[in-house]
C-alpha cells in the first residue's frame, strides 16, 4: 500500500518544532525593536547637543528653550519622549521613567555650560539601557563665557 499523505503524529510534531522556534525568537525580535528605540532616541540626545552647541556659537547666545535651538529635541518633546519642565532644561524619558537622561544648559554670570547627565534609572531595563549607550564623558561643556580658552 503507497502512502500519499503525512501521518497524523508528523504534523503534531512539525506543529510542536514551529512553536519551540516561535517561542524564542519572538522575544528576541521584542528586544531587538526596543534597542532600536533606544538607539534612535541616544541619536537625537547626542545630535540635540550638537544642535545647540552650534546654535550657541552662531548665535552668540542661548535661548531659555532647549528645543528652540534643536530640531532634534523638538521632534523628541513632539513625540511624548522628552519634555521640557523649566528654562534651560529637557528630561528624556525610557521606558517607565521620565527623567532618564537630563540636558541643562547652566547660565552662571557670562558663562554659559551645558550639561547631560543620566537621571534615575530605579531598575528600568529601557533607561539602563539608554544610558548606557548615551557617552557623557564630554560633558559638561562651555558653550560661551570665560572660561573659554581661544
Amino acid at each position: 500500500m503507497k502512502r500519499n499523505a503525512f501521518t497524523m503524529i508528523e504534523l503534531i510534531f512539525v506543529i510542536v518544532i514551529l512553536g519551540i522556534l516561535a517561542a524564542v525568537a519572538i522575544p528576541k525580535l521584542a528586544a531587538t525593536r526596543d534597542d532600536a528605540e533606544n538607539v534612535k532616541v541616544a541619536h537625537s540626545v547626542m545630535g540635540g547637543a550638537s544642535e545647540i552647541a552650534s546654535y550657541a556659537i552662531a548665535q552668540g547666545k542661548t535661548e531659555d528653550s532647549l528645543s528652540a535651538m534643536s530640531n532634534m529635541l523638538s521632534v523628541l518633546i513632539a513625540s511624548g519622549e522628552a519634555s521640557e519642565p523649566s528654562s534651560h532644561h529637557v528630561n528624556i524619558k525610557a521606558g517607565n521613567i521620565s527623567d532618564c537622561i537630563l540636558m541643562a544648559v547652566d547660565v552662571t554670570g557670562g558663562t554659559e555650560i551645558l550639561s547631560l547627565s543620566y537621571g534615575s534609572a530605579n531598575g528600568d531595563g529601557k533607561c539602563l539601557n539608554l544610558q548606557r549607550i548615551i557617552d557623557i564623558a564630554d560633558y559638561p561643556m562651555v558653550l560661551r563665557g570665560a572660561m573659554i580658552e581661544y
